[in-house]
């Protein structure tokens, strides 16, 4: 090859070259051929959330802790927007909402789509065969459980896509006129709950409404309900049930191990990177503990604050009424077991679980009642340092 030939294919390799570098920066890309990233991606990805609670309710704020989550941790790539409930749609409306696109997701629980299936209840809203919602949780992640809820999404046509996650304590029976001492007392009461607890207190009873958090306490100031449970200390207190009941009753099975769900449009969360999708994930994850410890130490306040300023009187639920509630539940398990194969399923993949990790759990760790009444018997017998008292006698 003669000198000139060379000089002018290493002119034209050069121009080339520098119109692609050229041509990459202005279109905002990543130039091929090896060159290093020049532009990062264009803007946020902006994503419009609503959760399904009261912007007042710590619930909400457990949801903008989420969102905070994941935007800091993609780098400003993503970014929710976290709406209170009713800003969009309805607190039970989400599920169609977000399968519609109407919202590009949303944060709340199963219980809520219990109109669209019932099985969906039992992430929680059960007494779930002794399980706490920890266990619940690692049921859905290791036991066969997210397989079974993306097959029923799939089935009646939800395009989304699920995570639960945030483990809840054992949920209180609810406030009451008066102590409840026996099962019969549900006989008549007019009653507020969600999901399969509708039919656990419905077999017992009541007369149940399903209402939305915002609207339980105005219902019970103006005598629509007798009695409502909602969830914990500091949701009830920030909803203002010390307001309208002084009588709180602590301990139930109807939902001793719910947990949370964050919902995604489907076709919105598989457009996003894989990096993102990721990011998604294991922010679910690193929210749920987070929310655990955060409830630990805001629920154990408002429960002192509930009995020192506010002057509730908590119980302790009767043996006879949590006895009462398991018999129900069999029989409400039993019914939908037989009209629903999806609920069977569910059910029965959560009672092989339970088996073993239950038993695990009772035979490996120690009761903390023995240590709490060496340390603190006494001082919990103190103004400041308030206990439930123990269940009312039985009449």
């Amino acid at each position: 090859m003669s000198d000139e030939k060379r000089v002018k294919e290493e002119g034209t390799d050069k121009i080339s070259r520098r119109n692609i570098l050229k041509a990459a920066v202005a279109a905002g890309g990543v130039a091929a051929l090896g060159f290093p990233a020049i532009v990062k991606a264009q803007g946020a990805v902006p994503m419009r959330f609503q959760s399904t609670w009261p912007q007042k309710d710590i619930f909400h704020e457990f949801a903008l802790d989420y969102a905070k989550k994941v935007n800091e941790m993609t780098g400003g790539d993503l970014k929710i927007e976290v709406l209170p409930a009713g800003a969009v749609v309805p607190a039970f409306g989400v599920l169609d909402a977000v399968s519609k696109g109407t919202l590009d997701g949303a944060h709340g629980v199963l219980s809520y789509h219990y109109g669209k299936q019932n099985a969906l209840a039992l992430w929680g809203s059960s007494p779930a065969y002794g399980m706490d919602a920890n266990m619940i949780l690692a049921w859905h992640k290791y036991g066969g459980g997210k397989e079974l809820l993306d097959k029923i999404y799939k089935a009646i046509g939800a395009n989304v896509v699920s995570y639960p996650y945030g483990p809840m304590p054992t949920q209180p029976l609810g406030w009451y006129k008066k102590p409840v001492t026996k099962p019969d007392d549900f006989k008549g009461m007019k009653f507020r709950t969600v999901g399969i607890s509708i039919d656990l207190f419905t077999g017992m009873g009541a007369a149940v409404n399903a209402l939305p958090g915002a609207e339980i306490v105005p219902a019970l100031d103006r005598g629509l309900l007798d009695a409502a449970e909602f969830n914990n200390a500091s949701s009830d207190r920030a909803l203002g049930f010390q307001d309208v009941s002084k009588v709180c009753m602590l301990q139930s099975y109807h939902q001793n191990g719910e947990q949370f769900e964050i919902l995604f449009n489907k076709t919105k969360f598989d457009g996003l990177p894989e990096k993102i999708r990721a990011i998604i994930g294991y922010a679910v994850e690193a929210a749920s503990q987070d929310m655990s410890w955060k409830a630990i130490d805001r629920y154990s306040q408002d429960y002192i604050e509930l009995q020192t300023k506010d002057k509730v009187r908590f119980y302790r639920t009767p043996d006879s009424v949590l006895q009462k509630q398991l018999e129900v539940f069999d029989q409400v398990e039993a019914k939908k077991s037989a009209e629903n194969p999806s609920f069977k399923e569910v059910a029965d993949s959560q009672r092989a679980f339970a088996a073993r990790a239950v038993k695990w759990d009772l035979d490996t760790n120690v009761s903390r009642r023995m240590a709490f009444n060496h340390y603190f018997a006494k001082s919990a017998a103190k103004p400041g340092a308030p206990a439930a008292k123990a269940e009312p006698k039985k009449s």
